[in-house]
């Protein structure tokens, strides 16, 4: 029998190319995560295997070099999938091991077209080679990681602050005084928690005004990265709540395509970059790889979403007691990069538009609601045109995702090194131009360090 496990957490992809191969004669099997794709792989030891690259519990570049470090999985052939088109992520799926990279979405005749050489050429059947035996598994999801209440007093009030909103490097100087040049950090202060979204340079300052605040008082910090560029992690090694040790740092990320996420934060406070190790900092600080999409911090309910930006890179969602905050600072729209990709030269089919406005209605369903969406808007239409691939959005595009979402206040994002305070908040007026001209009762503003916005008192 030939055999094919398809690893994907699409469940729509799953099923229906499922029954599309089962009709041609092959034994699919299914897992919806990287974990239990793993262990089905070694209890089945399949001839093929289909494993998606952006997955929880587990991402795909970890799956691949797992298959491939185990000797009974070796004579499988693997095939990488993904819908996200820049060039990093198909590298990095043959260095992890793949075979084949497939783009989604998938065409079915030529993949079964494929499937059906490759099985000729490996003659047929599935199952272990000659001589090894498969290995006992059990593939247990892992449970809903909860991070336990803090203790600590806080202030009452719930609330957003913005302490960094430039996208790719500080920028600091005259042309950026109002907006401010620090990359990207923004505090949330909700049902007795203090939530960090990214540690860019912004999380110096925030650093310094929480040792004034909390003076004698430990503090407990849940910091939540969702990618390890440079300018949403270089800001830690200058957190001076960090090098106190009756603070507490809880550090929450997705693991890397090769690197652990303590790994990535230590590779940047190394010798002859900085001059103290990670491990010797002071403060309690623990890593927390997220294998789960969901998850809790005390009475606040986390969600994640794998977003359209080159490596593994997430938006988080937070819903509180007064309100929902949604921080999505890294994004391009899959639609949009697959009109454009070709410069016009090679328009994408009918059949990768569909894939694309199926990718973008997932982010839209992610943020639906919101109250306070921070959305990626580094460039203007003219702009983008030029920076297609490049992983980040145009404020149109953005605009029409909040409006489309319903959000009730919008703030542009990630702004780009190169614009000062009067492109910025021309962008902005523009930006208002548009949700007027879109309808609905979407405010607009572009984020700038040290707005602080209540959170439960935005207007509805």
């Amino acid at each position: 029998m030939k055999t094919v496990l398809l690893i994907d957490d699409d469940i729509e992809l799953r099923e229906a190319l499922g029954a599309y191969l089962r009709q041609r004669g092959w034994d699919v099997h299914t897992a919806a995560d990287g974990d239990s794709g793993l262990g089905l792989a070694r209890q089945l030891l399949p001839q093929i295997i289909l494993c998606d690259m952006y997955m929880p519990c587990g991402n795909g570049f970890r799956v691949c070099s797992a298959i491939r470090e185990e000797q009974s999985l070796r004579h499988a052939f693997l095939i990488a999938m993904s819908g996200n088109m820049f060039d990093n992520t198909r590298k990095s799926a043959m260095e992890a091991g793949a075979d084949e990279f497939m783009l989604k979405p998938l065409q079915p005749r030529p993949l079964l077209e494929m499937l059906e050489k490759i099985s000729a050429s490996r003659g047929g059947g599935g199952g272990a080679p000659d001589g090894v035996t498969p290995p006992a598994t059990t593939a247990n999801p892992p449970a809903l990681s909860i991070i336990p209440p803090r203790a600590a007093a806080r202030p009452p009030d719930n609330f957003v602050r913005f302490w960094g909103v430039r996208g790719s490097i500080p920028t600091p100087g005259q042309g950026t005084v109002r907006i401010g040049g620090n990359t990207s950090c923004v505090e949330v202060r909700a049902d007795g928690e203090l939530i960090i979204l990214d540690a860019g340079t912004g999380i110096r300052p925030l650093g310094t005004e929480l040792m004034k605040e909390y003076k004698d008082r430990p503090v407990n910090v849940a910091l939540l990265i969702t990618h390890s560029h440079w300018d949403h992690v270089q800001g830690f090694p200058f957190f001076a709540p960090a090098y106190n040790p009756k603070n507490q740092i809880d550090i929450h990320g997705f693991e890397g395509a090769w690197e652990s996420l303590e790994d990535i934060f230590s590779g940047q406070m190394e010798s002859p970059y900085f001059p103290i190790g990670l491990k010797q900092m002071p403060g309690n600080i623990k890593f927390t790889e997220l294998r789960e999409l969901e998850f809790g911090i005390g009475s606040v309910r986390a969600r994640a979403s794998f977003i359209n930006h080159p490596g593994v890179t997430v938006g988080f969602r937070l819903e509180t007691s007064t309100g929902t905050v949604a921080y999505l600072p890294d994004h391009e729209s899959c639609f949009r990069m697959r009109s454009l990709a070709g410069g016009g030269k090679a328009p994408a089919s009918p059949e990768e538009l569909a894939f694309a406005r199926r990718e973008d209605e997932k982010t839209l369903k992610f943020i639906q609601g919101t109250d306070i969406l921070i959305v990626d808007a580094q460039y203007d239409l003219e702009e983008y045109r030029t920076r297609v691939g490049w992983g980040h959005s145009c404020v149109d595009d953005t605009v029409e995702l909040a409006v489309r979402a319903q959000a009730k206040k919008l703030f542009l994002f990630h702004h780009d090194p190169t614009h000062d305070d009067d492109k910025i908040e021309a962008m902005a007026n523009h930006a208002r131009d548009l949700a007027t001209w879109h309808g609905g009762k979407l405010e607009v503003e572009a984020a700038r360090e040290g707005l602080k916005v209540p959170l439960g008192a935005v207007k509805g």
